[in-house]
């Protein structure tokens, strides 16, 4: 176990020595599934949407309003997803006790954080934005340059990359393991297992299935895409119709209901003043052509989560729009040579309809199953759902240290 595991481990027993038992034995998972979801006989909880009644395949034209989801992942139990929400929430997971999982991804804020680029411990900047975690349940392709292709790939990154929440495999489990609570809730979760100790698999599949759980479905445009077709005003149907044109485009990359194609494009934005140019998808899959390239995000809750792209570039949606507009490549600085995606052209499209096209955008958010931040952790810590806080301990920095 590394020093800092050791110092944060002290620090806890006396957090824990404060909670009573009765305290401790007052945790108990949820024995129902979260809102959507319906429990199966096997007592698995499976996604169940309005978009399943169609059968017409994502990425077909130009997105078609009734058009079924792509696959998606569930079958979870109501405990696995509820341990994971506790997890979720809980800085404990860091290796200085101030980053939580919900400090990058925040439920209030499109599960981002609202900065260009976010914060791990110590307060160090990351080379890139944070995604948003709504209907990651569809995804197939994770990080910005899409290298890992489960959640549970994806969320070895953040946990033990020293610039973001900086612990290791050991010292993390070290420390579950020594928390009670803890210890007892996984036995709920997981009432199969061989032995008491707190495994790695159990804790990375305990996060992927409450990230699963984050389903957003039921905004104005999906109602207007049901039938309803009053949810929306006229200029945001206007900007409907300019988002699905042949003129603009934004369809085929961002296609309807998940307003995503999951593929990696070549746009040609450009970085903040002063930061080098970020290759992306090129290292991912060792493909000069996709110099730049990133996946192409959802834009569901797009309105929560600025500021925009994957270094954060742009403060509006009004900004990404006139990026898209000012034609092919006229952000690429010179000397730079991109193979731009094919879909991007030069639109030309007037003021009033960027505006329509805002407009349209914000009918995507859906709040309406955001979950419920835990009131009390089984780590005796606070909750943190923001950026990060001052740690419960203080360690010495070295050479390497990330904290």
């Amino acid at each position: 176990m590394t020093v800092r595991a050791l110092t944060l481990a002290a620090s806890l027993l006396w957090v824990w020595a404060g909670v009573a038992t009765a305290e401790n034995e007052a945790f108990k998972l949820r024995d129902y599934c979260p809102p959507s979801f319906e429990e199966s006989a096997a007592g698995t909880c499976e996604l169940r949407t309005l978009y399943d009644f169609y059968d017409s395949v994502q990425g077909a034209g130009l997105g078609g309003t009734q058009t079924a989801l792509p696959a998606h992942r569930d079958g979870f139990t109501p405990q696995q997803i509820d341990l994971g929400r506790y997890l979720f929430f809980d800085p404990v997971l860091s290796a200085d006790g101030t980053v939580s999982c919900a400090s990058c991804h925040n439920p209030d804020q499109g599960f981002s954080d609202s900065l260009p680029r976010s914060r791990g411990i110590g307060g160090q900047e990351v080379a890139r934005a944070a995604p948003t975690l709504w209907n990651t349940a569809f995804l197939n392709k994770f990080f910005w340059d899409a290298h890992a292709t489960t959640l549970e790939e994806q969320m070895v990154g953040p946990l033990f990359a020293p610039d973001e929440m900086g612990n290791s495999p050991e010292a993390l489990l070290a420390t579950l393991n020594n928390i009670p609570a803890y210890q007892a809730l996984f036995q709920q979760a997981f009432p199969q297992r061989q032995g008491e100790r707190i495994q790695l698999d159990e804790v990375y599949l305990s996060l992927a299935a409450f990230q699963t759980s984050l389903i957003s479905l039921n905004s104005r445009y999906d109602r207007y895409a049901h039938g309803y077709h009053a949810a929306l005003s006229e200029p945001e149907v206007e900007g409907l119709n300019i988002f699905r044109s042949f003129v603009a485009r934004c369809a085929e990359c961002h296609t309807p209901p998940l307003f995503t194609n999951q593929q990696v494009a070549v746009i040609g934005a450009p970085e903040p003043e002063g930061r080098p140019v970020d290759v992306g998808a090129q290292l991912t899959y060792d493909a000069p052509e996709l110099k730049a390239g990133f996946k192409v995000p959802t834009l569901r809750n797009i309105a929560q989560t600025a500021p925009y792209m994957h270094s954060g570039r742009f403060a509006n949606l009004h900004e990404v729009a006139e990026f898209y507009n000012g034609g092919r490549g006229h952000a690429v600085p010179k000397g730079l040579d991109l193979q731009l995606h094919w879909h991007i052209s030069s639109p030309n499209l007037t003021d009033y309809e960027l505006d329509r096209l805002v407009d349209f955008l914000g009918t995507l958010t859906d709040e309406s199953l955001k979950p419920e931040v835990p009131k009390q952790l089984p780590s005796g810590l606070a909750p943190i759902d923001g950026e990060p806080q001052a740690g419960i301990v203080t360690t010495q920095k070295t050479s390497g240290d990330a904290s």
